[in-house]
């Protein structure tokens, strides 16, 4: 028997969303089931990200030390572990949001049919998508407040500027929940998704700064790299480490809103097309 739910006449895949305020207990389903593990959850998000921290913040760093990156007061060396740390919590908010919005929503859209059982109530497919999104972003906010916490327990920094970063990080796990939605809805099944983490994340990682500055770089990459969400998210939160302020934010902020909304609204028309065959 087909469950899925037509589109209302009139409005097509590419139609604006349809949002109301539906969207908040679909939300609240998956955080009721995600309490049941939150635990393991939490370990698996947070062990691979202070891994890295550890092996290259303080393995590594003990060999650069420190690395000089540009300012606006000019160039600054600071502890290869901060500009590390600085890094890898916008690509851990990127990942998080990055599973939860693959793996997980293709579970449930597709393996064990969530939304079908959901939009037997007066629920739109619209209202599922929002809620996926915002639930990702949520999901990489919780891992990322985690790591937060480690690393102020480390001592790596103590800026009071660290609280602007955290509904930064929100933002950023929010992006990246638009984009990856945008492969859930082309895929098949999981294997699908290796081409996004093969193809996209990974080599963002390297050329958005998390790992060196991006002034090492070939000019042209560079070029390239300014226009990658993740470096924009890096840009925002790294001086924010630093106790600074970050060089033109409404820039990083509005590149990071058009890959949201751009994303959520393909992402959208692409899930629609999908479940009206």
């Amino acid at each position: 028997m087909n469950t899925t739910t037509p589109l209302p006449r009139n409005l097509s895949h590419w139609s604006p969303p349809q949002i109301s305020m539906r969207w908040w207990p679909v939300f609240l389903r998956n955080l009721l089931v995600w309490k049941k593990l939150a635990i393991p959850s939490l370990v698996g998000n947070i062990a691979e990200p202070l891994m890295w921290l550890v092996a290259f913040g303080y393995g590594m760093g003990a060999l650069v030390g420190q690395v000089t990156i540009s300012t606006p007061q000019g160039s600054v060396a600071v502890p290869y572990i901060l500009f590390l740390a600085s890094g890898s919590i916008c690509m851990s908010a990127m990942n998080a949001a990055s599973f939860e919005a693959l793996y997980s929503a293709f579970s449930r859209m597709h393996v064990q049919k969530t939304w079908d059982g959901i939009m037997n109530a007066p629920v739109s497919l619209d209202d599922v998508v929002l809620a996926e999104m915002l639930w990702a972003g949520f999901k990489a906010l919780f891992s990322v407040t985690a790591i937060m916490g480690v690393m102020l327990a480390l001592g790596i920094s103590h800026s009071p500027k660290l609280l602007l970063a955290w509904p930064v990080l929100l933002g950023v796990g929010i992006t990246f929940s638009c984009i990856a939605l945008v492969f859930n809805a082309l895929a098949k099944g999981y294997d699908f998704f290796t081409y996004y983490f093969t193809l996209f994340l990974t080599p963002m990682m390297f050329l958005s700064g998390v790992f060196f500055p991006r002034e090492q770089l070939p000019v042209l990459v560079r070029h390239f790299s300014d226009w990658l969400p993740l470096t924009n998210a890096v840009e925002l939160v790294r001086p924010l480490f630093m106790d600074q302020w970050p060089t033109q934010p409404w820039l990083h902020v509005g590149v990071l809103l058009v890959y949201t909304v751009g994303g959520f609204w393909l992402a959208l028309s692409l899930t629609r097309k999908r479940f009206s065959k």
